[in-house]
């Protein structure tokens, strides 16, 4: 079977969470397949193994969780880049719009080594809000957006055009709704 087809099995549709309207796609039962999710990691390793990265920034919380393996596939430091108000040490921050209201995510002020090319990790890609909200904050502490990085793509939404629009960078993802 072709992990795309595992990975689309394994996935949970949770309706009108976190409000009516939006249907939540719940990657813990993949978790629960470790043999899947070391699939998961080395084929978006495989992918991004050329690419010359430096660091993954990864997207709290869900992201966090493949991306930490993928910085650990790729030997890379791993940057959390976190939701307002958890990291205890000097940040910046960036607002967006996400598909249901705004937030902000931020980064610690020396994260980031000046030059280094970083590639932004997520789970899920929808309206590229977040995305795009972290690559400003590599541009800020000065390293360069390799690319991204996404279990999941919500193509209706338009965060794919976003972001290759703005970025002009690599763009992946396993599985495309």
């Amino acid at each position: 079977m072709l992990l795309t087809d595992q990975i689309k099995m394994l996935l949970r549709d949770v309706p009108d969470f976190p409000k009516p309207g939006i249907i939540f796609k719940d990657l813990t039962p993949l978790l629960e397949k470790p043999a899947v999710v070391r699939q998961v990691v080395v084929a978006m390793a495989d992918h991004h193994s050329r690419q010359g990265i430096e660091a993954i920034g990864a997207i709290e919380a869900r992201g966090f969780l493949f991306g930490f393996l993928l910085a650990q596939e790729l030997a890379v430091p791993f940057i959390p880049v976190r939701k307002e108000g958890k990291l205890p040490y000097k940040k910046l921050r960036q607002e967006y719009a996400l598909e249901y209201g705004h937030a902000s995510i931020e980064m610690h002020e020396d994260a980031i080594v000046p030059g280094w090319k970083v590639l932004v990790h997520d789970d899920l890609l929808a309206t590229g809000g977040t995305a795009d909200a972290a690559g400003q904050l590599i541009a800020r502490l000065g390293g360069e957006v390799a690319g991204f990085s996404f279990l999941l793509n919500l193509s209706f939404l338009g965060g794919e055009d976003l972001l290759r629009g703005k970025y002009k960078r690599d763009l992946h993802y396993l599985i495309k709704y």
